[in-house]
């Protein structure tokens, strides 16, 4: 129709106009293509033992750690990750669930608060019903593996992952 003699100039100019925001969707598509792409390139590249290894090889890692790497803002980091996934060796995981806080153990090294608390529940699923253990019992022997959490921590961190206290685990004979 643009190259037709009969074709009248509003309708020649409606057609350009169409082509030019289709071809500006192509583009903005692409370019969302590319940041999604170099955001799961950098979470890959900072998480490969995870990936390779299982959850107890998970790093503390953050959104502004990412957003640093590849040179974009916090904001865009955090709707890229927001309701993706990824089908990873260690199954579909979603984006966001790479990222944790971490705290430091008393090598110095990085220690993901999720590795924490997959810690603090197997201490809980192992331990004698009889006579469980406290927050403070199990802040010390994290102590003694070498990371210090406080008794609050502790109990932060249970009730987050929605196990109850000491007195409610207790089983009475």
């Amino acid at each position: 129709m643009l190259v037709q003699a009969d074709t009248t100039k509003e309708t020649k100019d409606f057609i350009k106009e169409k082509v030019r925001s289709a071809v500006d969707l192509l583009r903005n598509i692409e370019h969302r293509r590319q940041t999604i792409y170099r955001v799961v390139e950098c979470i890959v590249q900072r998480q490969r033992e995870f990936l390779d290894n299982g959850v107890a090889y998970i790093k503390p890692m953050m959104l502004k750690d990412v957003a640093e790497d590849i040179g974009m803002h916090l904001s865009t980091i955090s709707r890229v990750v927001n309701r993706k996934y990824a089908h990873t060796p260690q199954g579909v995981i979603e984006l966001r669930r790479f990222f944790s806080e971490g705290m430091l153990n008393e090598e110095g090294e990085e220690v993901s608060t999720r590795i924490l608390k997959l810690r603090i529940k197997k201490m809980v699923e192992d331990e004698d019903t009889k006579s469980p253990l406290t927050d403070e019992q199990i802040a010390k022997v994290l102590s003694k593996e070498g990371v210090k959490l406080s008794r609050r921590t502790v109990a932060k961190y249970r009730d987050q992952m929605s196990i109850p206290g000491s007195r409610e685990r207790k089983t009475v004979i």
